[in-house]
């Protein structure tokens, strides 16, 4: 049983595959870069391909069993996901799981929400079997924050009122690796949230006592927001997600009823707390340890 994992160097794929082989599993990783193959573990097959190369993709699923998609937040991430998909169907796999977001369907207006609906709504209409898996948004996205956080004195993200049922993307990466390699999860969609909610102000008053200084919040300005993001990313990927912390005013983005307990019992063990993650993280920041896991924004 061969499972291939796109997305293998990222901040979730990486933790995927992490979690595949101590299951055991024969994995084969993408990586779009020969030099990418360095930042992946021993004994995993890697092959280089875009996952905008249909002659690429199928390449890479060929003699494949079963296949771990996640796509980059790009502006073409809806074409990606239905290349790999509809080579996986046409190359009869056996399961697909399909890495989605939480409240997918509530979030249309989302560039990157509306196109992973869209995957969603090609996996159902075909026969190939897949299971969804809808993270919530990831704590590891505040590790690059650190000089903000140290220096300024600062935690900046617009988490909105009353705020996020945050996740930790270990958390997800074993709930992906479980569905992949146990039997029971066909059809199903799981919601992966964290066990608390998370507001801006509530993670900075974490951070204060972590750090041992005041940890501001500032009042949630989401055209701010957007300004300084378009200092680190794309014009296209800070409106992207502007529009995404609006969606979390708007709509809400906590766990809905029955999330915890059905991902408790998916893992083994409750799901992770934001404050032990952001404790690891000071550790490794004030030189006392490293961390357990490291990434960047989604």
């Amino acid at each position: 049983m061969k499972i291939l994992v796109t997305g293998g160097t990222g901040q979730v794929g990486s933790v995927v595959i992490k979690e595949l082989v101590k299951r055991n599993a024969n994995v084969r990783a993408v990586v779009r870069k020969q030099e990418a193959s360095a930042k992946i573990p021993k004994g995993v097959e890697v092959v280089v391909g875009d996952l905008l190369d249909p002659i690429a993709m199928r390449k890479a699923l060929d003699g494949v069993d079963k296949l771990y998609l996640l796509n980059a937040v790009v502006p073409d991430e809806l074409t990606q996901g239905l290349i790999s998909y509809c080579l996986a169907k046409e190359m009869k796999l056996k399961h697909i799981v399909y890495h989605s977001v939480f409240k997918v369907e509530a979030f249309k207006d989302v560039p990157h929400f509306a196109s992973k609906l869209a995957i969603e709504s090609a996996l159902r209409a075909f026969d190939v079997p897949f299971t969804i898996i809808r993270p919530n948004l990831f704590f590891q996205n505040d590790t690059s924050l650190k000089t903000v956080l140290m220096q300024g004195g600062v935690y900046p993200i617009p988490l909105g009122i009353p705020g996020v049922s945050a996740v930790d993307t270990r958390d997800i990466a074993e709930a992906a690796a479980i569905a992949l390699t146990s039997d029971g999860h066909m059809g199903k969609t799981y919601n992966l949230n964290g066990p608390e909610v998370l507001s801006g102000k509530k993670i900075a008053s974490i951070w204060s006592k972590l750090l041992g200084k005041e940890i501001r919040h500032p009042e949630e300005d989401l055209n701010a927001f957007e300004v300084q993001f378009r200092q680190q990313a794309p014009a296209w990927s800070a409106f992207d997600f502007r529009l995404m912390f609006q969606g979390y005013r708007e709509r809400g983005f906590v766990a809905e009823d029955g999330d915890l307990a059905t991902l408790t019992k998916l893992l083994g063990h409750p799901p992770r707390r934001y404050e032990d993650f952001a404790r690891e993280m000071a550790e490794a920041w004030q030189g006392v340890a490293e961390p357990e896991l490291a990434g960047s924004h989604r």
